[in-house]
């Protein structure tokens, strides 16, 4: 089936009087939100953007970019998110990888494209009062693309993930049975806005009509109050780090009417998932990725339900999406309980990645898609996750790619070879480890390696452990053994 057999679900926009955004400071309902698209809508002409030139989003969370992402999903201007704490070569590698129309730039970032085209919005902007009468409806043009995100690629380059409008709309009919905020009430947002977890938020909210609260950063102290006193909030997304941090308080709960806290970005620590149902949070854990629009399988472990769901278990895959199973080697479909490879098809599930060399070893020929994740469904048609794809790092809620930070490491001198490996940590879901074989190993200073990299990789990227080896096993072809590393990581580092 193609995405077109499927039944569209259909939405309608909310109402102007109803409450769009409330940050620290201010509060703004969707007849701002109408205002700033009336203000937005000469943009996409003025400078020629279309899904092949983009508007890029070079920008920290605030509620400039929030309006932006809102008013580009219903004004159909297609954008590219764009990390802002990238370094300067990693930016302009990925602005020759898309090649924006016009940028806008907070004013950190602005002077890093300023040769580029730009635009400027004010907070003035954010104040104008319009209804939705010009606007048309979220449903609409389904098949065009709203926006591309940059995720790890197993070359050492990104891929360009595009996103289309239907996908959005069939993850949030899905995840709306499990839960969605009421009218006025709040969704918690302090995920970044240049991943789909975030972005996401802002697209779902406008779906439901319900408000989101936008938080420069995560502060553990805040929300702790916010979710366990202020009944406005009902629902909040975070990675398992910044769960972590809130529960290290022994006295926080949720309020009554809070509905759920999504989890997801990663690995989740062994038993945070006990700790929060002894604490009675209503966790929903998922499976997803850029190339499902976020969560693609959830599980609510505190809900009512018939059927059971065991606590490893990530859910049952959205209808009308679908799941196969397949040995890695023959591609034959596994029964049920056999471990294999995770292919997913269906309208929430990408067509293409934008570079087509990339298009033939991730979908088959029926149009399936190999997640490269591993995993088994049991006889309910609940995924079990054993592991991520090989080729990507999870820490934080931040992607890596080891060959990236691979080819950055062995450019420096007195580095010979790197192997970089994400290993299971408690804070941040999975660490970034790199084995080394070195010109000296009486010279070597890990601070000193770090600090050189400081200019060449986000932070995130940066390893937090540094082990010196001998040899790094590889192939008769000289590529890195993989499946060999943490057994020498364990060997070299004693767990």
């Amino acid at each position: 089936m193609t995405p077109q057999d499927y039944t569209l679900p259909r939405f309608s926009l909310p109402d102007p009087g109803k409450s769009f955004l409330a940050s620290h400071s201010t509060i703004y309902d969707y007849s701002h939100l109408y205002g700033f698209c009336s203000k937005l809508k000469g943009i996409k002409q003025e400078y020629s953007i279309s899904e092949d030139r983009p508007l890029a989003l070079l920008s920290k969370s605030s509620d400039e970019l929030t309006f932006l992402i809102a008013a580009c999903y219903l004004l159909k201007i297609p954008f590219v998110a764009m990390n802002p704490e990238l370094t300067n070569s990693e930016l302009r590698r990925q602005i020759n990888l898309i090649k924006p129309a016009v940028f806008y730039a907070d004013e950190k970032n602005r002077l890093r494209v300023k040769e580029h085209k730009s635009i400027k919005i004010s907070s003035d902007d954010l104040n104008l009062i319009a209804t939705a009468n010009s606007i048309s409806l979220p449903s609409s043009d389904p098949d065009q693309r709203f926006g591309y995100f940059f995720t790890s690629g197993s070359s050492g380059n990104p891929k360009i993930v595009p996103l289309k409008r239907r996908q959005i709309l069939f993850a949030a009919a899905a995840s709306a049975i499990n839960f969605k905020p009421d009218n006025d009430r709040f969704w918690l947002l302090c995920l970044p806005l240049n991943h789909i977890g975030g972005i996401s938020i802002i697209l779902r909210s406008i779906l439901y009509h319900s408000a989101i609260f936008r938080m420069d950063r995560f502060d553990e102290h805040q929300i702790r109050t916010f979710l366990s006193e202020n009944r406005l909030f009902q629902v909040a997304s975070l990675v398992p780090t910044m769960l972590l941090r809130l529960l290290e308080d022994p006295l926080f709960q949720l309020h009554l009417d809070f509905k759920a806290l999504l989890l997801g970005g990663g690995p989740v620590p062994d038993g945070l998932i006990e700790q929060s149902l002894e604490r009675g949070i209503p966790i929903v854990s998922s499976y997803g990725m850029t190339e499902t629009c976020a969560q693609i399988a959830a599980n609510p472990m505190l809900q009512p339900r018939v059927i059971y769901y065991p606590k490893k278990s990530a859910g049952v895959i959205f209808e009308p999406n679908q799941v196969q199973i397949r040995d890695p080697d023959t591609g034959v479909v596994q029964p049920v309980n056999e471990i294999g490879q995770i292919w997913l098809k269906g309208p929430q599930v990408i067509d293409e990645y934008l570079d087509s060399a990339l298009n033939t070893r991730a979908f088959d020929a029926d149009g399936w898609f190999n997640t490269e994740d591993i995993g088994h469904v049991n006889h309910r048609k609940q995924l079990f996750l054993k592991s991520r794809r090989t080729d990507r790092i999870i820490t934080g809620g931040e992607n890596v790619d080891p060959v990236e930070v691979e080819s950055i490491l062995e450019q420096l001198d007195g580095v010979q070879k790197s192997a970089v490996l994400g290993v299971k940590d408690p804070k941040w879901g999975q660490k970034v480890v790199a084995l080394l074989e070195v010109s000296n190993s009486s010279n070597f200073d890990s601070a000193t390696l770090s600090g050189r990299l400081k200019s060449r990789l986000s932070v995130y990227k940066i390893p937090k452990e540094y082990i010196v080896v001998d040899k790094i096993p590889v192939s008769s072809l000289g590529k890195t053994k993989r499946g060999l590393l943490f057994e020498l990581y364990r060997k070299h580092s004693g767990s």
